[in-house]
């Protein structure tokens, strides 16, 4: 089992052609002086947690995102990727929304 700390994550919901929808954590990370920035969608989240601080979002490949609750949100650079996402998958047939910060994570049914 993977766990992933992101420096900023959101959380975004996926509907495919058939109208079947699935939440996903989008995370990155902040490169620093000499790194680049990074990010990872995760493979679908199936339930989450949380602690004092942060939601743990267990995902189906049985990794787990300990996102900070205060961290919600998207860099400059995942935006560019998450809006290129978008884009791309409107061609398909798909759908992906990014849901707002007000969004409870604990509210919502996970498949």
């Amino acid at each position: 089992m993977s766990e992933y700390v992101p420096d900023r994550w959101m959380l975004v919901k996926i509907t495919n052609q058939s109208g079947e929808s699935h939440y996903r954590v989008f995370a990155s990370w902040y490169g620093g002086y000499l790194g680049s920035d990074s990010w990872k969608l995760n493979s679908g989240v199936t339930r989450v947690d949380e602690d004092l601080n942060s939601y743990l979002f267990h995902g189906s490949s049985g990794s787990v995102y300990k996102c900070n609750k205060t961290s919600y949100g998207i860099s400059g650079y995942g935006m560019s990727v998450l809006s290129n996402m978008i884009a791309e998958s409107k061609e398909d047939g798909i759908s992906i929304d990014m849901l707002p910060h007000s969004t409870n994570p604990l509210g919502l049914k996970y498949n």
